[in-house]
């Protein structure tokens, strides 16, 4: 499962979270990957609004990158509040979970192609078998490719949210603003993401998280 663009602050407080993971308890997902601006603002009780994930704990675990919004000031302190909660923080790694490969990188490392480029080569991917990668841009796609990638998950656009947003993360984004697309043999998935930025209204698009369904080749 894939859920991002929280943006728990003073606007969507704990009570949203609460209200997404009471929706995503139901569907019973193996492993729930969360793709970064979990929080918004600088100045919150931050473990207060992660607390509702301790809820959940899917058998295959929760996985955490950072978005923009946390890596406005020091990241350490979202971070920290993550992992209270039960959360694993991807930093800048690889792990194996039956037999899947997991990278995550940040957004920080993620945007600057150089860094990113090194992290993939160094996670040293298996092109053998099935890879995932958790990060929060739909960006520096033909990097993730060149790194034998699957499935790239990601966030951010919200879709546009409302005008003119809408037309901007098209012009910047193009295909991969939204839903599954391909950039050569890599496959893109990017949310329109849980929750807003700024006031939290929507307009052409909707909030969601997505239930994917992963299976093998026969």
């Amino acid at each position: 499962m894939l859920v991002g663009d929280l943006h728990l602050g003073n606007v969507r407080g704990a009570g949203f979270a609460r209200r997404v993971v009471r929706k995503i308890r139901p569907l019973r997902p193996h492993a729930v990957f969360i793709s970064g601006d979990m929080f918004d603002g600088p100045k919150a009780d931050y473990d207060r609004l992660a607390q509702p994930w301790l809820g959940l704990s899917p058998p295959g675990g929760i996985y955490f990158v950072t978005g923009n919004h946390e890596e406005f000031t020091d990241r350490a302190k979202y971070l920290a509040a993550v992992r209270r909660a039960g959360l694993r923080v991807l930093n800048n790694e690889k792990v194996t979970v039956d037999g899947l490969q997991i990278v995550g990188v940040h957004d920080g490392e993620a945007a600057d192609a150089r860094q990113f480029g090194k992290i993939l080569r160094q996670a040293e991917l298996d092109g053998g078998r099935a890879s995932i990668l958790l990060t929060h841009r739909p960006a520096n796609l033909g990097i993730a490719e060149a790194a034998g990638v699957s499935l790239q998950l990601s966030g951010h656009t919200h879709k546009g949210q409302c005008w003119p947003w809408s037309w901007v993360i098209y012009k910047v984004h193009g295909p991969y603003a939204y839903g599954l697309n391909r950039h050569g043999n890599l496959r893109v998935l990017t949310s329109s993401g849980a929750g807003t930025w700024g006031p939290p209204i929507r307009a052409g698009s909707r909030s969601e998280i997505v239930l994917l369904r992963l299976e093998r080749e026969a």
